[in-house]
């Protein structure tokens, strides 16, 4: 691999925001690895992904739940190209519902996947990124600010997530890794079981998250965007 080639691992990549990113980092030649809690899923995905741009794609099955497993991650982009450069922790659930309907899996669930996952997220690459002097970013929220009915589990795991980004952020930024978080709001994309169709095309698309991404990398290193609000330039 040559020495100006970047890695780039991304969580949840094989669908939505997450591909997105991963069709915009591998049409820039990075190594891209994107990770699925189905081998099956990643597997089909990359085989997609292989016919565009001219970086190298690898899918690993992982559960951002699980620490364990995305040591595995990182240490399968390290052991195949000897860095890791970037990590967008991407993966999210939403469950919403009145306070009183909310089960105590759904909460768990969208904790754990949306705001314990990013925390496991930089426990597993954070030596890498100090040596790669790398970039973190994490997929938040629009509703990491603004609170609505029903969202009781899925704001609080999005607030949690912006303010554990910036503050990781001024942790992290004397020793070389850069912290970004990324807020999107309304995404034309299959989350929460939404079917996309024509009646999206205003809202934002994956490949401008995508686009978004890429211009932050190549950014210079001495400015540091630390927080991104995106959202539609129009409403519905």
């Amino acid at each position: 691999m040559s020495k100006k080639t970047k890695v780039a691992l991304i969580t949840g990549g094989s669908s939505g925001i997450g591909l997105g990113i991963a069709e915009s980092l591998l049409k820039e030649g990075y190594c891209v690895a994107i990770t699925s809690r189905s081998q099956e899923r990643v597997d089909k995905v990359v085989g997609q992904l292989k016919q565009i741009g001219a970086g190298e794609i690898i899918g690993i099955e992982a559960d951002t739940r699980s620490l364990e497993q995305q040591q595995n991650a990182v240490q399968q982009c390290i052991s195949k190209w000897g860095q890791l450069d970037v990590f967008v922790a991407n993966a999210g659930v939403g469950h919403f519902a009145p306070v009183e309907e909310l089960s105590l899996e759904q909460w768990h669930e969208t904790i754990d996947t949306n705001l314990t996952g990013p925390f496991y997220s930089i426990k597993a690459s954070v030596e890498a990124l100090k040596a790669s002097q790398g970039y973190f970013i994490t997929i938040s929220s629009l509703a990491g600010t603004n609170f609505f009915a029903g969202g009781s589990a899925y704001n609080a795991s999005k607030f949690g997530l912006t303010g554990f980004t910036q503050a990781i952020m001024l942790d992290l930024r004397n020793a070389g890794v850069r912290v970004t978080t990324i807020m999107p709001g309304s995404v034309a994309t299959a989350f929460n079981d939404h079917q996309v169709s024509d009646a999206d095309k205003w809202k934002i698309q994956k490949e401008d998250i995508g686009e978004l991404v890429v211009d932050i990398l190549k950014l210079n290193s001495r400015t540091l965007p630390s927080k991104i609000e995106v959202r539609p330039s129009k409403t519905s």
